[in-house]
């Protein structure tokens, strides 16, 4: 079996010497090239499992090399060496498509942990790019669900972060699914195989913090019975995911900054620092960038952290996969009920779902299906089901930015699935004006549709119900709260 190939570029003949050396311990082939023009050479002829290339060369700059591989057909991760203190060379690498880096003076397991991951992404002669990959790869079961162009694209980019090493910034609203993100990147990346571990930065005591994150020794302050972990031991090999970071205190802020440049962490109460393998991904609903502007978050940690952005766009801005999003937490919550009952919403009650905003994005769509379940009549959920403030216009959509006319239009545009509900409550509206009360208008929609089947069923009221593809109970529950009588 042929071992893997490494790439090393570097015009300094010791450092070269040192790293061949180390590779070939680890079992590896190594090639050695002093400059931009031998290494593109070395690349046009071989096949390697991982480069990895100096900053500064004789020629050049590594990271013409970085982007020349990145941009290339195969796909070979490439990683560079920084001079010391050069972290924003670093933070230039990784956001130009570098699978990681490595400080100078290089530390040999530093070296190896960052090869070993490398090696995790795939075998030296990995077939060519194909312009669909990308797109075929995001298409696959992840968390996040939704089928919209918004979400499409946020999985091709996942699929993409998933391969590198740079930390990864997640902003979005509370309740738009940070976390999912985090745990997809980590499961399409080569450390799947590897822990998981997620730390709301918010919900830790300032005082524990330190001892939380990089463990203790037994007896280094009253009640360490036992030498203990932290966050970063628990996550060595695999990610680590910082919620809500910006609620980090300033402190707190400098001690994470030395671990991530250093990768080492030194526990509470001892004396000598060990190595961490840890891929970041932060993720916070505030804006990081403003946190800066006011002291609250430092600058440097915050370049550092914030190498790629992934923007999670909010519920209300994908409005498409509200249908699908529905019907996965309604089985969801079925699959829980003590009875097995269909789940079904009422064309009102979609309709009202549909003009909502969602400050809290699908975490509040999920609360709001689940209490509306608990009241529904026989699995059957109805406007006040949804126990929305004012019936459904809590922070409506006209409120995010919309005038009146635009309202009124985002009715007769909603999501393709609900066209019928819309078609419905278009033609009931009069010019731009905006009902007084919308549980009161829905309930007009409703008793229209219900007299209308029954006028064509000649008020029999098993055909209506099948007609409108209720249970004749859910209609003549229907009828009774609506008042329709056989004499109207």
């Amino acid at each position: 079996m042929t071992s893997p190939r490494i790439l090393v570029v570097d015009d300094e003949a010791h450092l070269r010497e040192l790293l061949e050396i180390a590779l070939v311990k680890m079992g590896l082939d190594v090639d050695s090239a002093d400059s931009l023009s031998a290494a593109r050479s070395h690349l046009a002829a071989n096949d390697y499992a991982l480069v990895l290339t100096d900053m500064r060369l004789p020629d050049g700059l590594g990271i013409e090399l970085v982007r020349e591989v990145t941009n290339g057909d195969k796909v070979i991760p490439i990683a560079v060496i920084t001079a010391y203190g050069s972290a924003d060379n670093a933070v230039v690498a990784l956001k130009a498509g570098a699978f990681d880096y490595l400080s100078k003076p290089v530390a040999l397991d530093q070296l190896r942990l960052m090869v070993q991951s490398a090696l995790r992404i795939g075998k030296p002669a990995d077939s060519p790019r194909q312009p669909g990959d990308a797109k075929a790869r995001s298409n696959t079961s992840l968390r996040l669900i939704g089928q919209s162009a918004a979400m499409q694209e946020l999985r091709t980019q996942i699929v993409r972060l998933a391969r590198s090493m740079a930390p990864v910034a997640i902003t979005g609203e509370s309740g738009s699914g940070k976390e999912l993100a985090a745990r997809d990147i980590h499961a399409l990346s080569p450390r799947a195989d590897k822990p998981f571990v997620a730390v709301n930065c918010g919900a830790i005591p300032e005082a524990l913090m330190e001892a939380e994150f990089f463990g203790y020794r037994k007896g280094a302050f009253t009640g360490a019975a036992d030498d203990r972990e932290g966050f970063f031991q628990a996550a060595n090999g695999g990610t680590l995911l910082l919620d809500e970071v910006a609620d980090l205190p300033l402190a707190m802020q400098v001690k994470l900054l030395r671990a991530i440049q250093e990768r080492r962490v030194r526990k509470v109460g001892a004396t000598v620092e060990e190595p961490v393998d840890v891929r970041l991904i932060s993720a916070t609903h505030q804006n990081l960038a403003e946190c800066v502007e006011s002291g609250r978050f430092r600058q440097d940690l915050y370049y550092r952290l914030n190498v790629i952005e992934l923007k999670l766009p909010p519920l209300r801005e994908r409005l498409d996969d509200l249908g699908l999003l529905i019907d996965t937490v309604l089985g969801r919550l079925a699959a829980f009920a003590p009875q097995a009952v269909p789940v079904t919403l009422t064309p009102a009650a979609m309709a009202v779902l549909c003009s909502y905003a969602f400050p809290g994005n699908v975490r509040e769509l999920e609360n709001i299906l689940e209490r509306a379940l608990a009241f529904a009549n026989d699995g059957v959920i109805e406007v006040a089901d949804l126990g929305l403030k004012g019936g459904g216009n809590g922070r409506p959509l006209e409120s995010q930015g919309m005038g009146d006319g635009e309202a009124d239009a985002g009715l007769a545009t909603l999501p393709a699935s609900f066209a019928p509900v819309a078609a419905t409550t278009a033609s009931l509206l009069s010019g731009s004006e905006l009902p007084p009360s919308l549980p009161d208008y829905l309930d007009d929609i409703e008793r229209d549709v219900i007299r209308r089947a029954l006028t064509r069923t000649h008020f029999n009221r098993t055909k209506a119900a099948d007609l409108l593809g209720i249970s004749f109970r859910q209609l003549r529950y229907r009828m009774q709260r609506l008042s329709i009588h056989e004499q109207d």
